[in-house]
């Protein structure tokens, strides 16, 4: 459902509200999706939140819960009773319930883990034990686990008797009676398998899994890598002990890029998205970085006033620093941001640095030549002929187009080198990104202006 068919019926579940036609109201609810639910929830005055979402029916209820913000997962817990509560934790499937933990403020925390089932509770506490990021943090124990020596036919009637509350009953896991993982078959294997044939004999045993501890954004390679709807999750006895599921890793991707952006532009990641962040929130995210690349720009300022002198001799000279500055952190720019992403998605390595190296260099010299050419045009055909400086003169566009093609082709190594090294001694990539190669680049394309200016003028 588009947002302005959403917003239409919006209004019309608002009207059945206030008209009190309840009935007329639960059966609009009955017909949609969990998630346009939700959307609509979260734009009810905050009143009104817990009563609607006591009028949806138990057998959605869930759905709609996990699909809410975190604010308003929150609210409606401090609305309702304890026994609503345990219920709808009891239907969330688990990785939504220790996401839904992880989020909420202790107090609360805890009133949820009383409500919680024995069983449940001790699941909970499992999980929420394995690292930040890591699979262990992001599985869910509703899976279709089968038997080596079960027969096609038992394996559909235990689909059909647990399969109700597993996350997903196509792709079904084959363990030994000690619970290690020892295949993998899907319902299309065995829809077309005699129903007597054993699970061992139409199992792929080429099973590409993931350890509990490993990182969540490795989790994410292996499901683009191999076009996987699930993956299987082993301790270290290599037993199966849950499963991440591709909505899981699509959160996952969510999260990892907006880091990384986070990160590129300058700004502390944090968990809340902007319209729930608040303003104090926004600002220690940010001033950190604006703090350090401001005294940065120290080191800009001092090299300007070391060639004060050559500046006041050939003025003309002052009025393309920005140009070469601007430049210069742009092509750095370019290339840390294009290494940067074939670093996450496992295009290349930190060992890749002489192959990126040699490609970013054509690349650079094919740039640099391109723009110092189009430079040294515009120099004369704009800035002395049309708009009349008599100070632009062959020379003074000579040392303008030379500086920048240096700068260009030193900011593309700087920006294609800095995200390997960081790699390599286990920084995020993301960090080497725009606004620190911008400060490096400045710095860099004044030296080499000065330093061809000071050669090629002898001031």
């Amino acid at each position: 459902m588009d947002n302005k068919d959403l917003e239409t019926l919006g209004e019309y579940l608002l009207e059945l509200l206030d008209t009190r036609q309840i009935k007329l109201f639960r059966e609009q609810l009955e017909d949609m999706n969990e998630h346009d639910i939700a959307s609509f929830i979260s734009q009810l005055p905050r009143k009104k939140i817990a009563m609607v979402f006591r009028l949806l029916p138990k057998s959605i209820s869930a759905d709609v819960f996990a699909n809410l913000d975190v604010d308003e997962q929150h609210h409606i817990i401090e609305c309702i009773t304890d026994r609503e509560l345990g219920e709808i934790i009891e239907e969330l499937f688990l990785d939504d319930a220790v996401d839904l933990l992880e989020e909420l403020p202790a107090s609360v925390v805890k009133r949820v883990m009383h409500t919680a089932a024995s069983e449940t509770r001790a699941l909970i506490n499992q999980y929420l034990e394995y690292p930040d990021n890591s699979a262990g943090s992001i599985m869910t124990a509703e899976f279709v686990d089968l038997k080596l020596d079960m027969s096609v036919r038992e394996a559909f009637t235990r689909i059909r008797r647990i399969g109700e509350d597993k996350e997903t009953i196509y792709t079904c896991f084959v363990v030994s009676g000690d619970r290690k993982l020892e295949g993998v078959v899907t319902v299309k294997d065995m829809l077309l398998s005699d129903e007597d044939e054993q699970i061992r004999d139409i199992m792929d045993t080429q099973v590409i899994y993931v350890t509990t501890t490993e990182d969540q954004e490795d989790v994410s390679e292996k499901f683009s890598e191999y076009d996987l709807l699930a993956v299987p999750v082993v301790d270290k006895e290599h037993r199966l002990v849950g499963i991440v599921t591709v909505d899981d890793i699509i959160d996952v991707l969510q999260e990892e890029a907006t880091e990384d952006f986070d990160k590129m532009a300058g700004i502390t990641p944090t968990d809340k998205p902007y319209t729930r962040a608040g303003v104090m929130e926004i600002w220690k995210s940010r001033i950190p970085w604006l703090m350090l690349l401001m005294i940065s720009a120290t080191f800009t300022s001092l090299i300007i006033l070391h060639f004060e002198n050559a500046l006041a001799t050939v003025a003309v000279l002052a009025g393309f620093i920005p140009m070469l500055m601007g430049t210069g952190g742009n092509s750095g720019s370019q290339s840390s941001t294009a290494v940067i992403r074939s670093l996450s998605l496992g295009d290349i390595a930190p060992r890749s640095v002489l192959r990126v190296l040699w490609k970013e260099l054509r690349v650079a010299v094919l740039c640099a030549g391109s723009l110092a050419v189009v430079n040294y045009a515009k120099m004369f055909l704009i800035d002395r002929l049309l708009l009349g400086n008599s100070q632009v003169t062959p020379i003074i566009a000579l040392v303008v187009s030379l500086t920048l093609v240096f700068t260009v082709i030193l900011a593309k190594l700087v920006g294609s080198t800095l995200p390997l090294l960081a790699e390599k001694v286990g920084i995020d990539p993301a960090v080497m990104a725009s606004p620190l190669i911008s400060t490096l680049t400045d710095a860099m394309s004044l030296l080499i202006y000065f330093t061809v200016a000071t050669a090629i003028l002898h001031i």
